[in-house]
């Protein structure tokens, strides 16, 4: 089970420390057990349409006690952790529309070629990637952390999850959005670490473990809109991460639907911005929070607590 690698024995607090550990290191009260959860999911550039889901959220007084992210969903949910207000939401919208691919996922050129042609095992450095995060985050560690959160990788090995949760933030967040083959995996605590995206069940058992009965999950769809298939081999690579992380989320969504209260917050739809296109970041968020006032508006409640919108289709003519 995945929660056994975040389970080591009490007192000590680590990397790899259980969530009730983490909540009493922190001083957070275990008779005051936390009920609320957003899980936050991954998706490359389409993660601009959690800020809209927060904002719409925020709006409406739904306060979380937990939160757990894999891939960009991992450095949403440690911003909107370290700061849980309407202005937190607010430093969140400027860092999302201010970004540029060339930021995130600059063209690996030459030097990617060259790589690749000596055996290495990435496409593009990561560097451009931690500036940002170093200049933009909120803080640097979890104990900035106004509530509880769990960043999730994937073990590059075994394929099992690994929730991180305290200490330095910076190696847990390039670890969950470290996409295998395009960026390196990220070592930490003798673990080589990837893309938190597939695993997506373990934020769920995070939460799930800390407490959480009401769990709200934003997820950021995928480009169902398109009518052709992305132009380049990264494109080609992050529409098929995207599509098979939604896959996993509903897998997960189901599973825990028939255990708690799950709320997924409907994806935009139709949606032909590419995971890749990071040119079109203010009209997903505001997309994202009119969409998500309205669903909060005619009620949250599903059966299995799955959109259609993640289920798949097509818009194609």
């Amino acid at each position: 089970m995945v929660l056994a690698k975040i389970r080591p024995p009490l007192p000590r607090c680590s990397y790899y420390s259980a969530p009730i550990q983490w909540i009493i290191s922190r001083r957070y009260s275990v008779a005051a057990t936390p009920k609320i959860a957003y899980v936050f999911a991954g998706g490359g550039s389409l993660g601009a349409v959690q800020v809209g889901m927060l904002k719409a959220l925020q709006a409406a007084g739904i306060r979380p006690d937990l939160l757990a992210g894999v891939s960009v969903g991992s450095i949403n949910a440690y911003c909107y952790a370290c700061d849980p207000t309407a202005a937190g939401v607010a430093v969140l919208e400027r860092i999302w529309r201010g970004l540029r691919r060339a930021d995130v996922f600059p063209a690996p050129g030459a030097r990617g070629l060259w790589r690749i042609a000596r055996g290495r095992d990435h496409l593009v450095s990561p560097d451009r990637l931690s500036a940002l995060l170093r200049v933009q985050l909120p803080a640097q560690d979890f104990l900035a952390c106004r509530i509880p959160c769990w960043v999730v990788a994937t073990d590059a090995l075994s394929g099992t999850a690994v929730g991180l949760h305290s200490g330095p933030v910076m190696p847990a967040l390039l670890a969950s959005t470290a996409i295998p083959a395009i960026f390196p995996p990220v070592r930490i605590g003798g673990q080589l670490l990837n893309d938190g995206g597939f695993a997506h069940q373990a934020p769920f058992e995070s939460v799930v473990a800390a407490g959480a009965t009401r769990i709200y999950v934003l997820p950021t769809g995928y480009s169902c809109a398109r009518d052709r298939p992305p132009a380049s081999a990264l494109g080609h690579a992050l529409s098929a991460l995207n599509q098979l992380t939604v896959s996993k989320l509903v897998g997960a969504i189901q599973y825990y639907a028939r255990q708690l209260e799950i709320h997924t917050v409907p994806p935009l739809c139709p949606l032909e911005v590419s995971p890749l296109d990071f040119r079109h970041t203010a009209a997903l968020i505001e997309r994202a929070e009119a969409q998500t006032r309205d669903w909060l508006a005619h009620g949250t409640a599903l059966t299995d607590g799955l959109p259609h919108q993640l289920a798949p289709h097509s818009h194609s003519r």
